[in-house]
């Protein structure tokens, strides 16, 4: 939990400087400000709000648009007097209708966003959902998957034809992220294994 008290506030105008970014692609969104209750707000309703300088008052991103930015992460810089703040637009961020006020395109699908839709499943079957069924026929059966797929790439790797093999490699990286989500693991935890190989003297 941030400490409000420990945050350096300006000592005029009584506002930090919030730089918002996507949880999951990374992008920066915007850039924005806050006073004590517009971040205490925020917290609260798990809801980014900033202090509008020109309609001097609280302001949800999103009130007017229906462009929530749901919050994920506040984490304070190193002085204390700018926050980072993660997380997920619900529509494009910018009032011009861009993905961001830097005029960058947002991707708004990525592995991560792939983990966390395999991961709605887990927490949400349904009964009409591929993902959920593999998930009720258990770990065995996503295993056997894993190991077909790989079978189905390597033969694909062996031709010419690109886009079978393409298919094939998001077939196998598809089952291989349920696999995580079923050992109640992510992707993460497999890049920090790779991350410390890769900080070894042996690398």
């Amino acid at each position: 939990m941030i400490d409000i008290n420990s945050l350096k506030f300006d000592k005029t105008t009584g506002l930090i400087t919030c730089v918002v970014q996507d949880n999951l692609s990374s992008k920066i969104l915007m850039v924005g400000y806050m006073n004590q209750k517009a971040l205490l707000k925020t917290m609260e309703e798990n809801r980014v709000t900033f202090f509008s300088r020109s309609k001097n008052r609280l302001w949800t991103k999103g009130e007017t648009s229906g462009n929530f930015l749901d919050l994920i992460e506040i984490t304070p810089d190193c002085d204390q007097d700018c926050l980072l703040i993660k997380a997920k637009p619900t529509g494009p961020v910018c009032h011009t209708g861009n993905d961001t006020c830097f005029n960058e395109t947002n991707p708004s699908f990525s592995l991560q966003h792939l983990e966390s839709v395999i991961q709605d499943r887990v927490n949400n079957p349904s009964p009409s959902s591929y993902t959920s069924k593999l998930l009720k026929d258990g770990i065995n059966k996503i295993a056997q998957k894993v190991g077909e797929e790989a079978v189905e790439l390597v033969i694909e790797a062996k031709d010419e034809n690109r886009d079978l093999f393409l298919n094939e490699a998001a077939d196998l990286m598809y089952h291989y992220l349920l696999l995580l989500a079923a050992k109640n693991t992510e992707l993460v935890d497999v890049i920090n294994v790779l991350e410390q190989r890769h900080n070894s003297p042996q690398s």
